[in-house]
């Protein structure tokens, strides 16, 4: 049987660090890179006598998620202990939210592909809840033992958990980058997945198409989309293939070894009546008022779906090029300054070198945009000079090459300093003609006997003679008329 006979069912659970400078029940430091331990307060930890606060800063951020989803936020929500042990949890629970999580439903719009093969798709979320992060297991450091660091420990998270709703790792991948652009784009969460801010679990089973949900395997903790992608696309071969030697899936928590590729099983699976929860006695319902929520409406940054329509409607721009210029809020405010500054006559061609020879250059260097040598009004300058003929396209690149290295504090002092105003003289253009066909008769004559070919090497030697600088439309005219004549 070919993969093809089976139908993969995928969710995702996904955990956000919320950038909050302090812990979600303590007023410990949530920095990252501090000594081991140094940052685990006796609230963290829960000794005796302590009595946890809720952080306001944390609920704010878990409002603000649930408005850019459009999901119910919660007027009431309780915290409840989720009771486990493992080295890096000492207290023996987790302070989580099960039965009533402060953000319900919701939808995120994914685009999977490109060209005429891309397609979008809404995927729905269950909830999202709050939580407080684990300590941290270290082994790598340590020969035969392992050490512990509960630093970590009460950084408030955000796990957000969708539905089943993926039916492949690409739509798995479109989905978790979709997510990790909103929680920065709204502030909520720096991203880092290196750090651990960003992580994925992924349940993940298959099925006969149309048939019932097949048992579900949960891959823990993966900290990047390439090694989502290949552990689901290896978690699913791995459920057909032992489907179709005749055995079954048993329900797990496994990880996945980047080293081998593979996944291997951690522990059978537990259900939510293992961990036994109850409303933790310490902590009062979390109540938002209508109040509280339409605050928080207020001070929301304009959503990428909403700037992705306006940029459609009042710019002219594609889908394509919206979705694209919309991926990241510093790639789509990069963007916006642009086009400010060299007028919405040009949102086209600022988005094409936006997306071209600016994105090119920024992947080379493996720079963000904000650290970018060329800044947004200087492309705008350029963009500028490009489109009233003061340099040509060609031109153009030579001197964004002159801002990328600093050569220039502008297009137009880069232009002035290096002479590379486009030349517009039409008698001067004549009579680079007349000495380009005087020296190609061979081509001229392939030009009248048909060959479109000759036409374009012309044009070439034209350029070439100009030094770049003519225009090449000007250049067109002049030497088609003088060939047809």
């Amino acid at each position: 049987m070919s993969r093809s006979d089976w139908e993969v069912v995928i969710g995702l659970e996904v955990h956000a660090q919320l950038n909050t400078a302090s812990k979600i029940f303590s007023g410990a430091s949530t920095a990252f890179g501090a000594a081991p331990n140094v940052q685990a307060c006796a609230v963290d930890i829960a000794l005796p006598g302590v009595l946890p606060v809720l952080n306001r800063g944390a609920v704010e951020r878990a409002i603000r998620f649930g408005l850019a989803i459009g999901a119910e936020v919660a007027p009431k929500s309780v915290f409840a202990r989720k009771n486990y042990f493992y080295p890096d949890l000492p207290k023996g629970y987790q302070i989580s939210q099960f039965e009533l999580p402060v953000v319900q439903g919701g939808t995120i719009t994914i685009r999977i592909g490109e060209g005429d093969k891309a397609y979008e798709k809404t995927v729905n979320l269950t909830r999202a809840h709050l939580e407080e992060d684990a300590g941290k297991s270290l082994h790598e450091d340590f020969h035969g033992m392992s050490g512990i660091d509960l630093n970590r420990a009460g950084t408030p998270l955000l796990e957000i958990v969708s539905e089943p709703d993926m039916r492949s790792s690409a739509e798995a991948v479109a989905y978790a980058r979709t997510l990790h652009a909103l929680v920065r784009w709204i502030d909520i969460c720096d991203g880092n997945m290196q750090e651990g801010s960003f992580r994925c679990d992924a349940n993940v089973s298959v099925r006969r198409p149309g048939g019932p949900l097949g048992t579900r395997r949960e891959i823990k903790n993966l900290n990047s989309f390439r090694f989502l992608q290949q552990a689901i696309d290896y978690e699913v071969q791995w459920q057909i293939d032992t489907l179709e030697d005749g055995g079954r899936i048993q329900q797990a928590t496994v990880l996945f070894d980047p080293d081998t590729g593979e996944t291997r099983m951690m522990r059978s699976k537990e259900d939510a009546h293992d961990y036994r929860y109850f409303p933790d006695p310490d902590l009062l319902p979390l109540v938002i008022s209508p109040e509280w929520k339409a605050r928080v409406q207020s001070e929301m940054p304009e959503l990428p779906g909403a700037m992705k329509a306006r940029f459609m409607e009042q710019w002219g721009l594609s889908a394509y090029d919206a979705t694209t210029l919309t991926a990241s809020k510093e790639v789509a405010s990069f963007y916006q300054t642009a086009v400010e500054a060299a007028g919405v006559a040009l949102a086209k061609p600022c988005a094409n070198w936006v997306m071209g020879d600016l994105a090119a250059r920024l992947n080379k260097a493996e720079l963000d945009v904000a650290a970018s040598p060329v800044s947004p009004v200087q492309l705008a300058g350029l963009v500028a000079r490009i489109a009233d003929g003061t340099i040509s396209n060609n031109i153009g690149k030579k001197v964004f090459d002159a801002l990328w290295n600093r050569e220039g504090n502008s297009a137009d002092a880069v232009i002035e300093a290096q002479g590379l105003r486009q030349t517009n003289d039409a008698g001067a253009i004549e009579a680079m003609i007349d000495e380009v066909l005087a020296a190609n008769q061979k081509s001229v004559e392939e030009f009248r006997a048909g060959k479109e070919k000759a036409f374009n090497a012309l044009v070439g030697q034209v350029m070439k003679a100009s030094k770049g600088k003519a225009n090449p439309a000007q250049v067109n005219e002049l030497l088609k008329r003088k060939l047809e004549a």
